[in-house]
């Protein structure tokens, strides 16, 4: 028999036989989470709460008793040994505010506790961090998954192996969430379960599934090579609702669509009816729309449309004042990958960048050796779309900045692994130098990638760095709010409170 005293707080009464109660373990927030509570401390904890039990006055089964125990060593002991405080950070809490030093993190069950100027509770593990930077993961709002291998690019490359590996790599750079914007398969469910649940040793995934492009137009079939199941191709309005229907019975967190011509490599652009067919199911569905654009017209007209979010910059022509201010009165958020444009060429052109051991540690052996070959090198350099990527980016640039400027929101994404050059943590990266380039400054930058980037999924749970929050962080030499190349100085990663070294 198991003699144990306790007190539940919402137990029927001390007179009563037999009293029916709620443990610790079923003392649930709003949100469905059992909310610890120790050192002054409440921390949603992510063990779902546990069906009423039943309590004797006198004699509880075995079975109880070790429910019991369970929930007294949660809220009690075992509790404070759960419990991770990193001293002396310097921590960049993702709001845009200034940083603050010798500051302390306390962690529980994967989430945030305290930051700032707090104690450490009682018991906690504690961890000399002087001399480090704590900011939040990065959060991607238009990276690409299970698309490329190697150098190639094609649906054979859509296994769960392959996206799993990516995932790490996104993690080991600090991109801890990643939307894969289209062109997703039906493995992309179980994979997305998974990350959610902590069940994959890398970032967490969220995304559209497959997207609506257009027959014999974008994407461009020749470039990206997808499966039938991972790309909607309507060519009625009816169908493209159709599409919509199926990508929510999937549950997907977005609605894609490729409205552009790539720059005249594909006959035609998707039709009026069939773009404004796919916001209508979409919205009706409760489901936001992201568009795929190059051009201020074709940006023009899918806003018109309904659309919520732009994919990318606009690159051919500066953004007229009506209709930025069109972008901000909608509530429009702009991705301006801007690092696109740049892995077109800075690998051939072998720009500093290129050749840090940092960026190299993310190439893959087949990539390494493509971007070291002269030849390759060459073909890219005379090619003429590389000189029109180099304009492309120099108007991406002026672009957001005056966007960031007049307060059009702005998210966070690259493109990164569409193509092989745009390597999955490096090209975020690349992204920060750019936008400090444009013209914000680094604490701006830091906080598009962070709370930005999860505004635009609205995530809530991540992005910054508070009490309640997901601890997901990225851990740095140096001070990345001063100078934006200290955020390539990587020391460790957390995903959900897990600790990985670069």
């Amino acid at each position: 028999m198991c003699h144990l005293s306790i007190k539940f707080a919402d137990a029927a009464g001390p007179d009563r036989a037999e009293g029916r109660a709620r443990s610790a373990l079923t003392d649930t927030d709003r949100n469905g989470r059992h909310p610890l509570t120790f050192q002054g401390y409440s921390v949603p904890s992510a063990h779902p709460p546990e069906k009423d039990i039943i309590v004797r006055r006198t004699k509880i089964s075995a079975r109880l008793c070790t429910i019991a125990l369970a929930a007294s060593a949660l809220t009690a002991g075992s509790a404070t040994a759960q419990t991770i405080a990193l001293t002396g950070v310097r921590l960049i809490d993702g709001r845009g505010g200034a940083s603050v030093d010798d500051a302390t993190i306390v962690i529980a069950n994967g989430r945030i506790v305290a930051a700032g100027k707090v104690a450490v509770p009682a018991g906690a593990d504690r961890r000399d961090y002087r001399g480090r930077t704590v900011l939040p993961g990065f959060v991607s709002d238009h990276s690409h998954v299970g698309q490329v291998s190697g150098t190639e690019t094609g649906a054979k490359n859509y296994t769960r192996a392959n996206i799993v590996a990516q995932l790490a790599q996104y993690r080991r750079y600090g991109v801890t969430t990643v939307t894969a914007l289209g062109n997703n398969g039906p493995a992309f469910v179980g994979i997305r379960a998974d990350a959610h649940a902590g069940r994959i040793d890398g970032a967490d995934l969220f995304g559209v599934m497959q997207g609506i492009g257009v027959p014999n137009g974008a994407p461009p079939q020749a470039m990206l090579k997808v499966g039938p199941d991972q790309l909607f191709r309507p060519s009625t309005p009816e169908d493209a609702r159709k599409a919509v229907a199926m990508m929510a019975a999937e549950k997907t967190d977005l609605v894609k669509l490729w409205l552009d011509d790539f720059g005249g490599s594909v006959p035609v652009k998707m039709s009026p009816a069939i773009y404004r067919a796919v916001i209508a199911e979409a919205h009706a569905r409760g489901l936001r729309v992201a568009a795929h654009i190059h051009d201020l017209a074709d940006a023009e007209a899918i806003v018109a449309a309904g659309a919520d979010i732009i994919a990318h910059g606009i690159r051919d022509t500066p953004v007229p004042p009506a209709f930025v201010a069109t972008l901000k009165a909608k509530g429009i958020w702009y991705i301006p990958t801007l690092q696109l444009d740049e892995a077109t060429f800075a690998w051939a052109d072998r720009a500093p960048w290129t050749q840090t051991p940092f960026a190299r540690a993310a190439l893959s052996p087949a990539l390494a050796q493509q971007v070291d070959d002269p030849a390759w090198r060459a073909k890219i350099l005379a090619d003429p779309k590389t000189a029109d990527a180099r304009k492309s980016l120099a108007m991406n640039l002026r672009n957001l900045k005056t966007l960031y400027d007049a307060g059009v929101k702005i998210g966070f994404g690259t493109d990164s692994g569409a193509s092989a050059v745009r390597v999955p943590g490096i090209a975020e990266h690349r992204e920060l130098a750019l936008m400090v380039e444009a013209g914000l400054t680094p604490a701006q930058a830091l906080r598009v990638a962070t709370a930005a980037g999860a505004d635009l999924l609205g995530l809530r749970d991540r992005g910054v760095i508070v009490a309640g929050t997901r601890a997901d962080l990225l851990v740095v030499d140096g001070d990345p709010s001063r100078s934006i190349a200290d955020v390539d100085k990587v020391l460790e990663t957390w995903v959900a409170g897990r600790a990985a070294p670069f």
